[in-house]
């Protein structure tokens, strides 16, 4: 980076920060326990990229919720975490962030190959598109005040990262001495042992909506690859070693092990989130 490029970014870098700064950080750090651990170098990285995202990024409210400044930080916080050793640009081509008080309903349609046309009339809590924006309800944000492995923004913002190279598929543009081969045996090997334990009815220790489709794996495990990683690591050591590679981060180093719980059971009730255009999403035909 040359002399002006370094001033250039030092000084975006400052208006960032006296905009968007609140009083304390010291709020957020206690109501998000997934940000427990990180150093001091790390935790000045997130709050630079925290405050860069929102630079970047316009974070909407509608269906009549009011954001404030917290609530932005919280999002922001939440969604730069993946992107800690990774750098904003992983962020790139899209600019807003929808936030909805609650579960919505997009209603989407599309027409098939026949010509028949299909609407989507399932409520939802995230969803994220192919270089459109990332939709969230606020009620599911705010579930990220527990580590127990559910967090919607993480979620959503992995089907982003998963995008960079295409549609939601559970492989996204690995680093320069990963292996594509070696990812896809990884994760293939462990979600078609889901897949099994869940059409056999087994109780999992990890959340069964993972069995969906590789892009939900993907983004499933990247929620315990930060909430509760050293589950994810005792289940299937190969796939947290392979994110732990790709995320450049190693979280059950730094987060202490959660007591073992009660394991995720098959008829739990199902979350409703979706990338791209939701082609995993129940579907009702429109004549």
């Amino acid at each position: 980076m040359n002399g002006l490029s370094h001033w250039w970014r030092r000084r975006t870098l400052e208006r960032a920060h006296r905009r968007f700064d609140p009083p304390s950080w010291d709020p957020f750090w206690a109501e998000l326990p997934l940000l427990a651990g990180l150093d001091a170098t790390e935790v000045t990285a997130l709050r630079d990229l925290a405050v860069l995202f929102l630079r970047e990024k316009t974070i909407t409210a509608t269906a009549g919720i009011e954001l404030t400044d917290p609530m932005r930080l919280t999002i922001a916080l939440q969604a730069c975490l993946p992107i800690l050793r990774l750098g904003l640009p992983w962020y790139g081509g899209w600019y807003q962030v929808i936030v909805y008080p609650d579960e919505f309903v997009p209603r989407h349609e599309w027409t098939d190959e026949n010509g028949l046309v299909w609407r989507d009339d399932s409520p939802m809590s995230g969803e994220a598109w192919e270089r459109g924006p990332v939709v969230l309800s606020w009620g599911d944000v705010e579930a990220g005040a527990v580590r127990d492995g559910y967090n919607l923004v993480i979620h959503e913002f992995a089907h982003k990262l998963d995008m960079r190279n295409g549609l939601a598929n559970g492989h996204p543009p690995l680093h320069r001495g990963m292996s594509d081969r070696d990812w896809a045996e990884d994760l293939s090997t462990a979600y078609e042992d889901l897949v099994r334990r869940v059409e056999c009815g087994e109780e999992t220790p990890l959340d069964p909506y993972a069995a969906e489709s590789p892009a939900e794996f993907f983004a499933v495990l990247s929620e315990a690859f930060f909430e509760i990683p050293a589950r994810l690591r005792d289940e299937y050591p190969r796939v947290y070693a392979q994110f732990a590679r790709f995320y450049r981060q190693d979280p059950a180093a730094r987060l202490p092990a959660l007591p073992a719980s009660t394991p995720c059971e098959v008829g739990s009730p199902p979350r409703r989130s979706r990338e791209a255009a939701g082609e995993d999403a129940d579907r009702t035909p429109d004549r």
